[in-house]
């Protein structure tokens, strides 16, 4: 079954499968868990899509660690 990102609840253990849509709601569980300054370029974009298994934890930590500098000047 394919898996609805738009009405989707989303919690640190979802796993992002081949079906992953980088929707409003996925932007939504992301600033909740990264801040509302938190941006998918397309390099983060195609980490996500790469296929290794991860969850939105993983991803919402992925971005926090790739912008750790940032939020540290900030």
């Amino acid at each position: 079954m394919k898996t609805d990102w738009h009405s989707l609840e989303i919690s640190r253990t979802t796993v992002v499968d081949k079906d992953y849509k980088n929707t409003q709601n996925v932007r939504r569980f992301l600033s909740a868990e990264c801040g509302t300054e938190c941006k998918l370029d397309r390099d983060f974009m195609a980490w996500i899509t790469n296929g290794d298994h991860k969850t939105m934890g993983d991803v919402a930590d992925e971005w926090q660690r790739r912008h750790a500098d940032t939020a540290k000047q900030a």
